[in-house]
């Protein structure tokens, strides 16, 4: 009996560096459960660093080993999925020049984060065409491997839905060649940092995957809460309180309950609430920064991981390629 083939999956990120619980709780932890039913390519999209660190790349590559490092100690297993280096399958740029053929630039300065992401980061020249068709590239990386579904939360559901578009566009002037991704809706808790805030690595807020016991319960420490609880004997209100999210996202039932009833009440202070965060917090991530640590000291083994996924996803670029120039009529 012949096996029906799984749905394909494409997601990435951006490699700025270590990850924090927010890629844990908002996407690693989502990867990892989908290894199992889609067929999934994982790319460190290094081109899409290259959109707004291109004066200065020097950080990138050590940051491309720092990306794959937590993601494999989160669970991204290689052997059920393609992991690998976006640069080091050209073929991405090749579909990225090729779609830009046929796309609007009106579709291009419409999508909601280009505006936003240029107002917060007006220190930088980000009047270029990269930074502009970052979508198209984004798109080339998804529809190159005949993505059936992209795993994105709510906010990036807009970049998805220019795919389709561009996909329509592009199948309606060259035939039935790419399928529309749909986007995979994916619950993404908001993880709050120790401000408070959403948790960032440009905020100096988080907490990294990597970062010891120590250091963990020592952020947490400092962690905003509830601000009604002046003192100990103030009720709170955890549906305020940023520890408590973090309750939701790494505390089991019993501890949550504990913290409602003794918060709500006042019978237990936030230094000791923290603390039992913290257990929890320390109980998830030390097996994973003692595989990241292993790992670390094996630069090698993380390289070879990453271009073997690389050589394995180009194969399927290169497949999907031979079709685009057919019906392009650049075949020759």
């Amino acid at each position: 009996m012949e096996t029906k083939p799984k749905p394909r999956v494409l997601s990435g990120m951006r490699p700025t560096g270590a990850l924090h619980l927010g890629h844990l709780t908002g996407a690693l932890d989502n990867w990892v459960r989908l290894q199992d039913a889609y067929d999934c390519f994982y790319s460190v999209v290094d081109y899409h660093a290259l959109t707004t660190e291109y004066e200065d790349p020097s950080a990138i590559r050590k940051n491309v080993i720092e990306v794959t490092l937590d993601w494999l100690a989160a669970g991204i297993d290689p052997a059920k999925s393609r992991v690998f280096i976006q640069s080091l399958v050209p073929e991405h740029a090749e579909l990225h020049l090729l779609l830009s053929m046929t796309t609007p630039v009106s579709w291009l300065e419409r999508v909601p984060t280009y505006k936003d992401v240029q107002a917060n980061m007006a220190h930088r020249d980000l009047a270029t065409y990269g930074f502009l068709g970052y979508p198209l590239l984004q798109t080339a990386d998804i529809i190159i491997y005949k993505a059936n579904a992209v795993p994105v939360g709510e906010d990036q559901a807009p970049h998805i839905e220019i795919s389709r578009e561009i996909v329509r566009r592009f199948n309606n002037f060259y035939g039935e060649v790419f399928p529309e991704p749909q986007t995979l809706l994916t619950p993404v808790p908001r993880t709050p940092g120790t401000d408070g805030r959403k948790m960032s690595k440009s905020y100096g807020n988080a907490i990294y995957l990597k970062d010891t016991d120590a250091e963990i319960r020592s952020k947490l420490k400092t962690m905003v809460t509830d601000p009604a609880r002046q003192r100990k004997t103030d009720k709170g209100d955890p549906a305020k309180c940023p520890v408590f999210d973090l309750h939701k996202a790494f505390s089991t039932q019993e501890t949550r309950d504990w913290a409602t009833a003794g918060c709500t009440s006042a019978s237990i202070g936030c230094i000791e609430c923290k603390s039992k965060l913290a257990d929890h917090v320390t109980a998830r991530i030390a097996p994973m920064r003692e595989k990241r640590e292993y790992l670390a000291a094996r630069p090698d083994t993380v390289m070879d991981v990453l271009k073997t996924g690389s050589a394995s996803a180009r194969a399927v670029a290169q497949d999907t390629m031979h079709e685009v120039h057919r019906a392009m009529k650049i075949e020759y």
